[in-house]
């Protein structure tokens, strides 16, 4: 079998002030994943997988969308073939995802995780698969394990308000050393135009909180009484993903009329659906600021395009992209209402489309206050960014329009808990373009001060943002 000849320590550091900062002040630095997908049950249960497809494979859309690109059938991706037929597809698919981020992710995962330092491919598939399964059913591969292994500090949930925690509360019964906290995902509530399955979700809500929830009033209560909930179980984080930002005029009235029409099983016109999302996403920031939480905003996909797979596979399932529409003026007028009533409070923005880029990282800033060092933050590269380019761009961009001493560094924002890998090669590409400037005179050639920089980026700034102990 071929030898990983490519992942070596010093890999994707090209001068050697870049491996000084890398070995010497980023690569000790614990990980605060303060956005993530993973299950809280598998984390309370401490499950152990039965195999590397299972792991690694299974709901992973990346993957999912680079074997369908490479001609596999869906039998051996989404579909009924065995864990290994679905392996071997996967490993046949490696060596044409060469410039793809998955090629470098698979072999630092497979090298970090089960010290394997071969490339994968179809004629390594079997001895890998092996090999690696095999150590999956050890103890020390366990769920808490492998967190304990990657040197995780704190991981940040993504989680329904309708969601009663339950697995929280055991994690954190049984005194887990690794803070696993619920982030605050109310998207739901806000997605008026989904017709019944709004209804469905409104019941359920009325369900959590013990009472009917007849008008928008009792909503954002029902909400607010959520939100109560969740701070108390620890949650100190709210995320919103939306296709855009909404800012909307609208009178209580008018959204209290548009609320009674969609439980009522009416159709809406598109600027009463845009008039209720404003209000619902005010209303929800305003009880961030009031908890002192810090809020994101994931915002500019396009999901569930294929209309045939979705009947077929259901959302999420690799159909996703980036969306297109204009947003600066909403998302000026958004923040600005908040800002002008004191109710905005610590704030990360993610964009999609790379279009974005300097025009989120430049209204951010327009935000800060003076109060808290990076209130605002231009959010890690996220998605289909979340690779060396994208991650560059944002690096440069951040440091262009802001303060990049000030970031809050990387997440993971993945399902798989073979994922944490990805700090580290965001980490290596911080380092490698801090040493690239260095070496060129741009930067100082101070370590101490640099590497402080770097130590900050990769984890205490969170640390100190989150204000999570």
């Amino acid at each position: 079998m071929a030898e990983n000849i490519f992942i070596t320590d010093d890999f994707l550091l090209h001068s050697e002030v870049a491996k000084t900062l890398y070995h010497h002040h980023a690569k000790m630095q614990p990980i605060f994943d303060y956005h993530c997908h993973l299950s809280p049950k598998d984390i309370a249960e401490d499950r152990q997988f039965e195999n590397l497809t299972q792991i690694w494979i299974e709901g992973d859309h990346y993957k999912y969308r680079a074997m369908r690109a490479n001609g596999v059938d869906e039998k051996f991706i989404t579909g009924d073939a065995s864990p290994y037929d679905k392996f071997q597809k996967w490993a046949e698919t490696v060596p044409y995802t060469l410039r793809n981020p998955l090629y470098h992710w698979t072999h630092l995962e497979l090298k970090n995780y089960f010290g394997i330092t071969t490339l994968l491919d179809a004629n390594s598939a079997e001895a890998i698969y092996n090999e690696a399964t095999t150590l999956l059913k050890k103890p020390e591969y366990s769920v808490r394990n492998i967190l304990r292994k990657m040197n995780v500090k704190v991981v940040g949930t993504t989680d329904d308000p309708t969601d009663e925690l339950q697995f929280h509360k055991k994690i954190k019964d049984d005194n887990f050393e690794i803070k696993v906290l619920p982030s605050f995902r109310p998207d739901k509530a806000t997605e008026i135009e989904k017709g019944q399955a709004f209804v469905d979700w409104i019941k359920k809500l009325e369900q959590s909180v013990g009472f009917s929830i007849t008008d928008f009033s009792i909503l954002i209560k029902a909400l607010n009484d959520r939100h109560d909930f969740f701070h108390e179980m620890g949650c100190r984080i709210s995320d919103h993903g939306h296709n855009t930002f909404y800012s909307e005029n609208y009178t209580a009235k008018e959204v209290d009329l548009i609320f009674q029409t969609a439980i009522n099983g009416k159709l809406l016109s598109d600027l009463e659906i845009n008039k209720y999302k404003s209000a619902v996403l005010f209303e929800l920031a305003s009880m961030n600021k009031a908890k002192s939480w810090a809020q994101q905003f994931h915002v500019g996909a396009i999901r569930n395009n294929n209309d045939k797979m979705l009947q077929e596979l259901g959302p999420d399932q690799g159909y996703d992209s980036l969306g297109d529409l204009i947003m600066a003026e909403n998302m000026s007028k958004f923040f600005g209402k908040l800002s002008k009533n004191d109710l905005l409070t610590k704030t990360i923005v993610y964009n999609l489309n790379p279009r974005d880029n300097e025009m989120f990282a430049a209204m951010a800033a327009n935000f800060n206050d003076g109060k808290v060092a990076g209130k605002m933050q231009y959010g890690a590269a996220w998605w289909f960014l979340d690779q060396k380019d994208g991650m560059e761009k944002q690096l440069n961009v951040l440091s262009n329009f802001g303060l990049l001493s000030r970031f809050v560094g990387m997440v993971t924002d993945s399902r798989s808990f073979l994922s944490f890998p990805r700090h580290e090669y965001f980490r290596r590409i911080l380092c490698n373009v801090l040493g690239d400037e260095i070496q060129k005179g741009e930067l100082p050639n101070n370590i101490q001060l640099i590497g402080a920089m770097v130590e900050n980026i990769c984890y205490k700034n969170a640390v100190a943002y989150f204000e999570i102990d």
